[in-house]
Order: C-alpha cells, then sequence, then structure tokens
C-alpha cells in the first residue's frame, strides 16, 4: 500500500505565518499515521515561485524574483522541520526539472487539441494572481480575499478548453461524491462547474518570471498551472529513482478554500487533458481567522508560529491547531485559547496522567509494571479505537480523530480516580487489585501514546520511551491483555510544564 498527500505549495512573495504551518502539520499527521499502517508513504510540501505577485514583491526591494524567491523559499524550508514537519521533498517551482515537467505536460494539453490563441479582458487582483468573475468582486471594484483595488486588463493570451470538459466534471462529481470534502466544499465546486465552464488564460504575454512556453517563448506559462503541476512533477526527480508509478495520483491534496477552484476545477480538468489520472480526494479546509479576518501577510494580522514554538515547543502548536479549530472549517484562534488548551488538556488531563501513572508505578512497584490483566471495565472504552481512528483520518477528519482520542485520556483520568490506587497501596491484601490497575494505566497510556504520534511527535515518543513500549506502528494501539512478566518503566520528566 502507497499514500501520497499534499499540501499547496505556498508563495514566497513574503514569510510563512501560521496559516502556512496549519496545512503542512495537518499534512504530517496523516502521513506519519498511515506510516503507523506500515504504508509506503510520500508527504510533498514546498514553494510556488512564480507570477506577478513575485515580480512586484521583488522590484518594490529592488532585488530580482530569483532572489526573492531564494530568500523565501528557505524560510519555508526552515518552517517544516521547526513543526516537526516529516515531508519526503520539498518542491519549488524554479526546480529545473519542474519546469521542464510543466513544459512537456502542457505541450501534450496544446497536442490534444484545448489551447488556442485569444484575446482576455476582465478584472484582476495582483496579488491573488487571478481574474476575478463579475459576481466575486466585492463593492468598490475590490478583491474579496485581499481588499485591494482590481484593475482592468487586456491581453493577448493562450486559453486552456475548460469549457471543453463540462460535461466530464459534472460526471466525476456525479460519480465521486467525494472527490471533494467537506460536502459544503463539494457543493461550492459543482455550483461553479454548472453555472457554466469558461476558458482560462493559460499563458500570460506581459510577464517574463514565470516557465517559457515552449512554442512560443513570447509567453510565460500562467502561474496557477505552473503551480499545480508540481504535484505531478515532484515525484519524477523527489528520489534516485522515478516515483510516479508508485505513488501517482494522489491519495489528498489538503488546500485552503481561498484556492478551491484552482484545485477541484481547473485541475481535474487539466489531468483530463492531458490523459493524467486524477487524484483521490482534494480536502479543503477553512481560515484560521482573528477579529473576523482570514490570517494573511497582506493584512499584516499574523499570528507568528515560530514565537509559539519557541515558548511551547512545536507539539503545543501541532495540537491546539487541530484540537481547537475543526478541520475543514473557519476558526478563531487566539493566544488565550492557546493558552487555556495547554493547560487544562496536555497539561492537567495527559501531562498529569502521565506523570502520576509513573510515579505510582514507581512509589508502589519498584519502576516495574507488574504482570496482571488489563481491567475489563475499560474494555468498552478502548475496544475499537484505533479502527475510529483510522476510519477518521482516512476521511480527513483530523480534529474528530484527536477527539475520540482524547475522550480517552479523559477516560484513564476518570478511572485513577475511581480506582484510587493510592487507597489500594495501603492495603497489602489489595495487592492483586493494585497491580491491575497499574497495569491498566500504563496499558491505556499506550496505546494513547501510539495513536498521539502523529499529533503530538516529540512528546508521545517520550511517553512512549518511558513506558518501555517497543515499536511505534498501530499494532500496538489494540486493547490487549499486558505481556507477561515485570516491564520496567523509565523516569519522565514533565511533557507540558506550566511555568512558561
Amino acid at each position: 500500500m502507497s499514500f501520497y498527500v499534499t499540501t499547496p505549495i505556498y508563495y514566497v512573495n513574503a514569510a510563512p505565518h501560521l496559516g502556512h504551518a496549519y496545512t503542512t502539520i495537518a499534512a504530517d499527521v496523516m502521513a506519519r499515521h498511515h506510516r503507523q499502517r506500515g504504508e509506503e508513504v510520500f508527504f510533498l510540501t514546498g514553494t510556488d515561485e512564480h507570477g506577478e505577485p513575485v515580480a512586484d514583491a521583488a522590484h518594490a526591494l529592488g532585488v530580482e524574483p530569483q532572489e526573492l524567491a531564494d530568500r523565501n523559499a528557505e524560510r519555508f524550508r526552515a518552517l517544516a522541520p521547526q513543526l516537526h514537519a516529516s515531508n519526503d521533498f520539498f518542491i519549488r517551482t524554479t526546480d529545473a526539472q519542474h519546469e521542464a515537467t510543466v513544459q512537456r505536460v502542457l505541450e501534450l494539453v496544446r497536442e490534444n487539441g484545448y489551447v488556442y490563441m485569444g484575446t482576455y479582458e476582465g478584472w484582476y487582483c495582483p496579488r491573488c494572481a487571478d481574474f476575478k468573475a463579475e459576481a466575486e468582486i466585492d463593492a468598490g471594484n475590490l478583491c474579496p480575499i485581499h481588499h485591494v483595488q482590481l484593475t482592468r486588463e487586456q491581453e493577448d493570451n493562450y486559453f486552456f478548453k475548460l469549457s471543453a470538459f463540462q460535461q466530464r466534471l459534472e460526471a466525476l462529481y456525479d460519480e465521486r461524491e467525494d472527490f471533494v470534502a467537506p460536502r459544503t466544499r463539494y457543493n461550492e465546486a459543482l455550483s461553479f462547474i454548472r453555472s457554466g465552464l469558461r476558458d482560462v488564460p493559460l499563458t500570460r504575454h506581459k510577464l517574463t518570471w514565470g516557465v517559457q512556453v515552449p512554442w512560443d517563448p513570447e509567453h510565460v506559462f500562467y502561474v496557477w498551472f505552473d503551480a499545480l503541476l508540481n504535484y505531478y512533477s515532484a515525484l519524477s526527480y523527489a528520489g534516485e529513482s522515478d516515483r510516479t508509478q508508485t505513488f501517482w495520483p494522489a491519495d489528498y491534496h489538503l488546500i485552503g478554500k481561498d484556492i478551491l477552484r484552482f484545485h477541484a476545477v481547473y485541475w481535474p480538468a487539466l489531468l483530463m487533458a492531458a490523459e493524467l489520472e486524477l487524484p483521490r480526494h482534494v480536502f479543503v479546509h477553512g481560515f484560521l481567522l482573528m477579529d473576523g479576518e482570514k490570517m494573511s501577510k497582506s493584512l499584516g494580522n499574523v499570528l507568528d508560529p515560530f514565537a509559539v514554538i519557541e515558548r511551547y515547543g512545536a507539539d503545543a502548536l501541532r495540537f491546539y491547531l487541530l484540537r481547537d479549530v475543526p478541520f475543514g472549517q473557519d476558526g478563531s484562534v487566539s493566544t488565550a485559547s492557546f493558552e487555556l488548551r495547554y493547560e487544562s488538556e496536555l497539561a492537567n488531563e495527559l501531562g498529569n496522567l502521565a506523570s502520576r501513572t509513573i510515579a505510582m508505578v514507581h512509589r508502589y512497584r519498584d519502576g516495574a509494571v507488574p504482570a496482571a490483566e488489563l481491567d475489563p471495565q475499560l474494555d468498552a472504552d478502548f475496544a475499537g479505537l484505533r479502527e475510529e481512528v483510522e476510519w477518521l483520518i482516512d476521511r480527513a477528519e483530523l480534529t474528530g480523530a484527536l477527539e475520540v482520542i482524547w475522550q480517552r485520556v479523559r477516560r484513564l483520568n476518570r478511572y485513577v480516580e475511581e480506582s484510587a490506587p493510592w487507597q489500594l497501596a495501603k492495603d497489602p491484601g489489595r495487592a492483586d487489585e493494585l497491580d491491575g490497575v497499574l497495569c491498566t494505566l500504563v496499558g491505556g497510556l499506550r496505546v494513547l501514546g501510539v495513536l498521539l504520534t502523529p499529533y503530538l511527535p516529540v512528546s508521545a515518543e517520550r511517553l512512549l520511551a518511558a513506558l518501555g513500549a517497543e515499536g511505534r506502528s498501530l499494532d500496538g494501539a489494540r486493547w490487549q491483555a499486558a505481556p507477561a512478566g515485570a516491564q520496567p518503566i523509565g523516569q519522565l520528566e514533565s511533557l507540558f510544564p506550566k511555568s512558561r
């Protein structure tokens, strides 16, 4: 089995912010989970470096576009390891191999009869690098995303015959109702298709910063078509050998809702035109909101993920973003809600549970887990948990999967209070009961540690190492009898210290 997940490639006209971290973390959770299943995984992220916004930002700084792209691409490349993201490759659209693939595929689209020369006139947002339909324009002739004045532009371009794929796209959505998720985004994309597709520019004549059109060197490819092909091109040169046969098509493209039309309409049509297989799923997450606005480098209301990581660690950021904001919906974020989640759930619920359990094993059983049966009263709570988590993550319901795991964190905390091991320890005649309680707590924590590894890779690894757990595959997440014989338990410093 193989699994291929992508983030959008991030635009290099400015520096990374929390919105970029959000998508990268989500993709990493999926990649890590599928590796735990024993699958061969490819996780791709990278940077989108061509187009007018990069050229304009570079000229404003008095540098060449390539220099700005190089500078900011390194900042995005540095973001991934700080988030503990386990991406297998970082693509840049200025890579020579990518550019060659773009030229080859789009030449094929032309040979297949889906490209022609024409004149385009419309309202254009230089920050989106996109022409806007009349229905999309805000009052005052503003871009609905960036709130900047749109400009009226006319240009001779080569066009992509998007309209030729009207019926095929409608059939795709009819046959594969899980092609785009959540359902609201599926409906949005289908509504756009049913409204009637118009042909769209494939090239730009006024720009030089882009991938040169092989059949007409005075044009460069429109940045969006160049960018979309990264998901396909990367597989051909990301390793020592071509990985396209192993991983194509992608299992999941994770994107933000502002680029829905490109990924849910233009992208499948382009692949059809090139006679390439379509991705299995496009999952559209919402915006992270502050003061009612999308977090945006353009608007300046950006919460710096690096400051959060420096103070609390990457695991805390990963947990907060997928716990506080239901994945697939818009959600407000703030330092206050972050600190509340950190204190109440990470420190008090999980951290305290782990510390108390390990301390009691050392205090009452000299640091060795006794051989005992797991308490059957927890069977119903843990039976089928692994399968439920798999089912949810298969649907990119990352917040839902984390919730069902966390329900068991809270269940174990209640079990500590119900069983009161400190009371059992006072009565030598109840030693067997104490053994069972301690074994159950350690067994439960091992299950939770394995399932939380994709979300909290560093903290879960520390917990599992202290518990003496062997292996990190999902086989370790099954609720089962503890192995016979005493198992040594290590020491564990606080997973989530409260004094920050």
